[in-house]
């Protein structure tokens, strides 16, 4: 019971695409992760992907409709089953929320990141 500073957390860490977990929430995993060039194309077919941007700009690209761009302060939430990327030309900082031992890569074939807790 105490408060995560985001900000401490993010300069803890350079790699890009490599979510720490800053905190648990109901089963949840609550993430911190920096971003930049794209991730391969996939899918959770269990659960949503829940991205909230804190500082820099992501595009979310789909498989079968229009890519959308979303800012600081800006979140989209990507339903289950749905095919997407998220690409960044510039370095970006994101929070997740992942069920606890949900693979980031979906089903892309990428190694999943091993998620530290930090």
């Amino acid at each position: 019971m105490k408060s995560v500073n985001l900000a401490e957390k993010l300069s803890m860490f350079a790699s890009h695409w490599d979510p720490h977990v800053v905190a648990s929430y109901n089963d949840n995993d609550i993430m911190v992760v920096k971003f930049k060039g794209e991730f391969p194309f996939h899918k959770h077919d269990t659960t949503d992907d829940f991205f909230l941007v804190l500082e820099g700009e992501v595009t979310m690209d789909y498989a079968d409709q229009p890519p959308v761009t979303f800012r600081a302060g800006e979140l989209v939430v990507v339903p289950k089953g749905v095919v997407h990327r998220p690409r960044a030309d510039q370095e970006v900082k994101v929070l997740l929320i992942e069920p606890k031992g949900e693979p980031n890569s979906g089903d892309s074939g990428r190694a999943p990141a091993p998620k530290p807790h930090i």
